[in-house]
């Protein structure tokens, strides 16, 4: 039987649904709106793309959206400066720094002056190392968004064995710590693994995060298996971005499958509306 489809698309519209009604109560209450800040370096393509639907989700929420375009020749400390400015301001709840930025800079140590009350991105060394810890404020996006889309369908977590493909610090590695503090067991493969397709066929969940297009193929998925693939690629002669998993194959294997697009992709941009509110509402003391 053909795998069902954890459709993100229709979840995340439900959670910005969830939220529209949270920030009217919010603004009733407070006066004040929800504020996010997106920082966002250099003249990458796919970058602007990504910016203007967080800044468009963000308004159609009935949230604030302040975009801070710089230059690629920007300079480390002025980036810092502004980010400070913004933690300083009271008005701006939320913020994160676009990924990535140009080459020259260096992202950990801008990542990490972001206050960690505003760090609704959740990739700081702080958020990443609360999350360690098993007390975050706030868990990056995909990987909370992936984790939502999973609760949603009503798919257990705890003592299943998770396989995670990926190690990146936006993704991978918080992923695999988040299902870890679900009481998932939980292994991290990679590009390097050495017979990728033995530890991939073990997964009750597979997480496909390593940006390789249709790496995962159907021979290395476990009949029944619940997998997600937060891939997003290009290639040459498609009409459409694919997955790390070959989708075909997938919807042969899998009892569960996201669908790229609109899998994981949605449920990201859901979740750092989430996490802006819930930084508003802790800013005002509401939780």
């Amino acid at each position: 039987m053909p795998a069902k489809i954890l459709d993100g698309m229709a979840t995340a519209k439900q959670i910005r649904e969830e939220i529209r009604s949270e920030v009217e109560q919010y603004v009733a209450k407070t006066g004040v709106t929800p504020h996010l800040a997106v920082l966002l370096v250099g003249d990458d393509p796919a970058s602007h793309v990504y910016v203007n639907m967080k800044k468009k989700a963000c308004l159609n929420a009935g949230m604030l959206s302040t975009v801070i375009q710089l230059p690629a020749d920007s300079q480390q400390q002025e980036i810092m400066d502004i980010i400070k400015g913004l933690n300083a301001d009271p008005q701006v709840h939320g913020i994160m720094v676009q990924h990535p930025v140009p080459k020259h800079l260096d992202e950990l140590e801008i990542l990490a002056t972001v206050s960690r009350e505003k760090d609704v991105d959740g990739i700081s060394r702080d958020s990443l190392g609360s999350l360690m810890t098993g007390e975050p404020i706030f868990i990056s996006a995909t990987p909370a968004g992936i984790i939502e889309l999973i609760d949603r369908y009503e798919i257990p977590i705890q003592g299943k064995h998770a396989v995670v493909v990926g190690r990146s610090i936006i993704l991978g590695k918080p992923v695999a710590i988040y299902l870890l503090n679900r009481h998932a067991t939980v292994t991290v493969c990679h590009t390097r693994t050495r017979d990728l397709g033995e530890m991939t066929r073990q997964a009750d969940i597979l997480i496909a995060a390593v940006g390789k297009a249709e790496m995962i193929k159907g021979d290395m998925i476990k009949d029944g298996a619940v997998v997600i693939d937060a891939g997003y690629n290009k290639v040459e002669g498609r009409d459409k971005d694919v997955g790390d998993v070959d989708y075909e194959a997938g919807m042969q294997k899998a009892s569960w499958i996201t669908p790229v697009p609109g899998g994981v992709g949605p449920m990201t941009i859901a979740m750092l509306l989430k996490n802006t509110m819930k930084a508003a509402n802790r800013a005002a003391g509401l939780i």
